[in-house]
């Protein structure tokens, strides 16, 4: 299939890599010249404006965006207003799946299908494929079919129902992942800081947990890395970044008289780590979050 690509970063490289793979034609456009000099040179078309980028795609162009949440609501009314009637959108990002709707709503009015892919996987995606839940008119998402077998794992990727449902359904994968992810957090620092063993090997635990415990994950096999690499933490600040999903989560549930304590506490963790209430378990976290999704760790410099 012949796609566009907007938003070259952590993930949409991946992106980009998977599709040319599977000799998909990918055209891009970025404002940064090293970026479509790199795209250029893993095969990418590349575009020096998204007016130039759309015109290449052809008569019903499809255009992938893969970039920050707060920047969808301007770089879709721009892609909107260059799409001829029966171009495509696909929102990969994390977007708030009621924002979703709304915009899908005006793209119709054009005559555009909006289809919303919430994407998981991280930096790990590139290699071993990504998790892609997915939203929109369904006779749309079949005829993108191709592109998501191209980017997903084996059965990794379904359709979900009408607009925002891929976004929805990826809002609380998020949600769940912030509690799976502070428990693992917390007994690792139990493990540390709370017996008698000062010695006690953390990254040997996770080395077990991994063969026949119940407990055996991807984030399990992570904390191991990132504990035998570096077992104090150190030079990890602690902060911890809130990224929306968890908060619309939890702001959905409350409407519902829904109580979701687990990832209420994980949420509240994250927050106050922002105000410097940190420890082991923040560290821990934050280093998570960089070694599966390539997110900084620190606090952001102002």
């Amino acid at each position: 299939m012949k796609i566009g690509i907007l938003g070259l970063g952590k993930m949409g490289k991946q992106i980009l890599s998977r599709l040319l793979r599977d000799k998909h034609v990918v055209v891009v456009t970025s404002s940064k010249p090293e970026t479509l000099a790199m795209a250029a040179a893993e095969g990418a078309d590349t575009a020096n404006s998204l007016a130039e980028m759309v015109h290449k795609l052809g008569d019903h162009p499809i255009v992938w965006m893969m970039i920050p949440s707060d920047a969808v609501e301007n770089q879709m009314a721009a892609i909107i207003d260059l799409m001829p009637h029966g171009g495509t959108i696909i929102d990969g990002g994390n977007s708030d799946y009621r924002q979703t709707k709304r915009r899908a709503a005006l793209a119709a009015e054009r005559g555009v299908q909006l289809v919303d892919a919430g994407t998981s996987g991280g930096i790990l995606g590139e290699a071993h494929g990504f998790s892609i839940m997915v939203g929109g008119d369904k006779a749309t998402v079949d005829s993108l079919s191709p592109v998501f077998q191209s980017l997903a794992q084996p059965s990794g990727w379904a359709y979900f129902g009408p607009t925002g449902a891929g976004h929805f359904t990826k809002m609380v994968h998020n949600a769940i992942e912030y509690g799976v992810m502070e428990s693992y957090a917390e007994g690792f620092r139990m493990l540390k800081e709370g017996g008698d063993y000062p010695g006690l090997d953390l990254s040997l635990a996770s080395q077990v947990w991994q063969h026949g415990s119940i407990i055996a994950s991807q984030l399990d096999e992570l904390c191991g890395e990132i504990l035998r690499a570096n077992p104090g933490l150190d030079g990890i600040d602690g902060y911890v970044a809130e990224s929306g999903e968890a908060k619309w989560t939890l702001e959905r549930a409350k409407e519902l008289g829904m109580p979701m304590p687990a990832i209420q506490a994980a949420f509240d963790v994250r927050m106050a780590s922002q105000t410097g209430q940190t420890d082991y378990s923040t560290k821990l976290l934050a280093a998570m979050r960089n070694a599966f999704g390539g997110h900084a760790i620190g606090k952001p410099k102002s």
